[in-house]
């Protein structure tokens, strides 16, 4: 029979995403996991599969919570949908140097892994068309031009969020990326600039 489970999922799985953003894929051992987690190898193992396993389930779980970030903002008023969208670029102000899970996992481990090749691109799909639903929304509005493509549109938020997680990790002040944030609000913004 088997020994009933000394941990709570949630945090071992919490630290194991911690140590994978903070080193990699590659650059993160199973000791250092074991170190992280405060699990032995074998009960790593036993509960989670090998490395590239744990790596699975850190990188689903990341990418379900970064696609919910923004199709929860979806739901409002549609007056407020861009504001909304300016909020999820504000959002990556906290942005810390180890930048997200998301980009460092695709960047090290999609042109050698099917599996999360396949889980980026449904998740960038996922972020474009909740950033392409809430265009239409202020399409409607009033408040973006509507005979401008909201996908495309929607495909310019999402490569600005990115790109404002990067320029975290490069240490870019937070004052130059709040800016950046308002611009790429107010460019698309049929509305006077905010200042």
């Amino acid at each position: 029979m088997a020994r009933p489970r000394n941990f709570e999922e949630a945090d071992v799985l919490d630290a194991a995403k911690r140590r994978f953003t903070e080193t990699g894929f590659h650059g993160t051992s199973v000791d250092e996991l074991s170190r992280a987690t405060g699990l032995s190898k074998g009960s790593l193992y036993g509960a989670f599969g090998d490395k590239q396993a744990l790596f699975q389930r850190v990188f689903d779980d990341y990418c379900a919570g970064a696609s919910s970030s923004i199709s929860n903002l979806i739901d409002g008023p549609e007056e407020e949908s861009l504001e909304r969208l300016r909020a999820w670029l504000l959002s990556t102000l906290g942005t810390d140097r180890y930048g997200c899970l998301l980009a460092k996992g695709t960047a090290e481990l999609a042109s050698e892994d099917d599996a999360i090749a396949a889980r980026s691109l449904d998740t960038h799909n996922s972020l474009l068309d909740s950033c392409h639903q809430l265009i239409e929304q202020a399409q409607r509005a009033g408040l973006v031009d509507p005979t401008a493509d909201p996908e495309a549109l929607g495909g310019v938020v999402l490569a600005t969020h990115r790109g404002l997680e990067a320029l975290a990790k490069a240490g870019v002040e937070t004052a130059t990326r709040r800016r950046i944030v308002h611009a790429a609000i107010d460019s698309i913004s049929l509305a006077a600039p905010r200042r």
